[in-house]
């Protein structure tokens, strides 16, 4: 099958498994708008492939996903069009992701953040190198953590663990990640990929229907427990990407950046 993808975002084919790549390495997986509008197109296309059994979602280079290209986020604070469009595609994303029928594994090979994060957790299995590390920072640069992050959380890990995490936008170590349920379990570096095929290939192997339908079901409890906190989320952090703080603290990061 054939995928209609900017080079931001590849597809590689084993047999049944496909590797969705985000592929920005020099920019360390940083997400700007053609990866982002690919991020909410993939998961049909992906569906579409009937040869398709399992996918692996993983980062080109060091990185799985550093969230935000920040010149992206900062042309939002003069163009309001975009940003609608960009919140309008982040809820997309998630509820693709929550919708895609077939089990998807993250391979975490680096820092996920923001919305690298999201897409981390959103994923049935998470393997995490035990170097790598998850991050929501959201608040810290004046935005409400609601793509992914203050909706999603909760549903894995108790709240009064997630609080500090998400006010502070402090790093997880990968360890931490499995302790706190955000991630499934840890592997050396030189192993996440290799593990993660071994995985995949156990769950092409086994029947269809039955994998697909228990997915469908334990999906229907995340659906229904994120339909009011997303459709929140999103409008709440809406807000603030207008407010002063976030335009003045985000200059700065972007400042610092360079």
């Amino acid at each position: 099958m054939t995928y209609d993808l900017p080079e931001e975002l590849t597809v590689e084919a084993d047999g049944p498994v496909r590797t969705l790549v985000v592929n920005r390495p020099a920019e360390l997986n940083a997400v700007n708008a053609a990866l982002h509008r690919a991020l909410a197109d993939v998961w049909r296309q992906l569906a579409a492939d009937r040869a398709a059994k399992v996918v692996i979602l993983t980062g080109a280079g060091r990185t799985f996903s550093a969230g935000g290209d920040l010149d992206w986020i900062t042309s939002f604070l003069d163009d309001p069009v975009a940003r609608d469009e960009s919140l309008r595609e982040g809820a997309q994303i998630i509820e693709e992701m929550l919708r895609f029928p077939l089990p998807v594994i993250a391979a975490v090979n680096g820092a996920a953040v923001g919305l690298g994060c999201s897409l981390a957790v959103l994923c049935d299995i998470v393997l995490m190198s035990e170097t790598a590390h998850l991050a929501d920072p959201h608040v810290s640069v004046g935005l409400v953590a609601g793509d992914g992050g203050a909706a999603f959380w909760p549903l894995l890990t108790p709240i009064l663990r997630s609080r500090e995490y998400l006010y502070t936008g402090d790093r997880i170590a990968a360890a931490t990640a499995v302790e706190l349920g955000l991630a499934t379990r840890t592997t050396a570096p030189e192993d996440l990929l290799p593990e993660a095929r071994r995985l995949a290939a156990r769950l092409a192997a086994q029947p269809v229907e039955a994998l697909r339908g228990t997915k469908r079901v334990l999906n229907m409890h995340l659906s229904q427990a994120l339909s009011g906190a997303m459709q929140a989320g999103f409008a709440a952090e809406a807000v603030t990407m207008r407010s002063g703080e976030h335009r003045d603290r985000l200059l700065v990061l972007r400042r610092k950046a360079r």
